[in-house]
């Protein structure tokens, strides 16, 4: 039997993740902070840490002396504790870095400095957010492209698709691969990549096996419904339980990879048990690329309403347009393959989301702290 490490793992990740390492005889140690933006001001849905095999220490990774109390005696890490939320990294820039690149950094530090641990593998979920756009095929001249960030100038004139650097021709997507090109376009993603780099450097240098995991779009039940600043799902959810309409930004045909928790923590925890580590990076997603036009109507009906979306050509600086995983290295190195589809996972979720507590609509106060520092039309 084994022990593991999983920092945030009282979110939404973890409370998949946690059981599935108990039935497979692991016993768990969860550090989480417990931040008001996941979990409101008096979390009432944790019973389930106080589970026989788990052990739950509230604190940060911003604290070494967290770390060094949580590392002791432990085999294996899953670092899933980062701050997220693409627009809100654009301003909280300090407390980002702090949280997703230092802590990573901190545990490092820590690790390499204590007598002895028992380590010997470290998993960390990173994001699709690296890639910045997606991959696309210029259809012309067949060459594969990974565009730049969209400017804000480009979007104010509503040129939402990115097109071609050298002959500005339209392009098609093609699924992303974990050797395409990394191209951050917001802090968030930023930090994500620094993570990334740390967790290769350190684990490399100290003989530990590693997976990176780039997650695509995770959702399902248990995801904050508190957090305005990311979870499309949930925002969309809050709004389709009080009969408000669904605001889709540019045209409502921006697409993204939504994956079910249920597979995303299927891979993290091959990624832990496979006998021979792949120390690598592996996305980990659907393979499906879904418009959020498509996403929010099959939503509302699996909340038996009449879809009610309205395209507001609004946009924010920092987010891309398309992406959606190549998942060949997931099967072939792991012999993961996604197994719940868009429809039943939308009915599980709202299944979940109705039991809960009507949260309070809080999108237009985080679109207006972006606006307040020009970083959305």
């Amino acid at each position: 039997m084994k022990k593991i490490l999983i920092t945030g793992g009282a979110g939404f990740i973890g409370s998949h993740l946690v059981p599935k390492l108990l039935s497979t005889n692991h016993t768990v140690r969860v550090l989480d902070p417990l931040t008001v933006q996941v979990h409101g001001n008096l979390p009432t849905d944790l019973d389930w840490l106080n589970s026989e095999g788990i052990e739950f220490i509230r604190g940060s990774v911003t604290s070494r002396e967290d770390w060094e109390k949580v590392l002791d005696g432990v085999d294996g890490i899953v670092h899933l504790a980062a701050e997220t939320g693409t627009g809100q990294s654009m301003y909280e820039i300090s407390r980002y870095n702090e949280v997703n690149s230092q802590g990573t950094a901190l545990m490092f530090d820590v690790l390499g400095k204590l007598p002895v641990h028992n380590v010997s593998r470290i998993i960390l979920a990173s994001s699709r957010s690296v890639y910045g756009e997606g991959a696309y095929i210029n259809p012309e001249t067949k060459q594969r492209i990974c565009p730049a960030a969209r400017s804000a100038e480009a979007l104010g004139l509503e040129m939402w698709e990115p097109l071609c650097p050298s002959t500005g021709s339209k392009l098609t997507l093609v699924p992303t691969m974990e050797t395409d090109l990394i191209a951050p376009s917001s802090f968030y993603a930023a930090t994500k990549y620094a993570q990334e780099d740390l967790v290769r450097i350190g684990c490399q240098s100290m003989g530990i096996d590693y997976t990176i995991f780039r997650l695509q779009n995770v959702y399902g039940e248990r995801q904050s419904l508190n957090n305005p600043y990311t979870g499309i799902l949930s925002i969309f959810s809050t709004k389709i339980r009080r009969d408000s309409t669904l605001p889709l930004f540019e045209d409502g045909l921006e697409s993204r990879d939504f994956v079910h928790v249920d597979d995303v923590t299927d891979a993290l925890l091959a990624g832990l048990v496979v006998e021979r580590s792949p120390n690598t990076i592996v996305n980990v997603g659907s393979g499906i690329a879904t418009s959020v036009k498509e996403v929010a109507e099959e939503l509302t009906i699996a909340f038996g309403k009449k879809p009610n979306v309205v395209v507001t050509g609004q946009f924010r600086v920092g987010d891309i347009r398309h992406n959606y995983a190549d998942i060949k290295r997931l099967n072939d190195l792991l012999g993961v393959r996604p197994k719940v589809t868009l429809k039943e996972g939308l009915k599980r979720f709202s299944e979940w989301v109705l039991q809960q507590p009507l949260p309070e609509d809080q999108l237009d106060k985080a679109n207006q702290e972006l606006r307040a520092r020009k970083l959305m039309n």
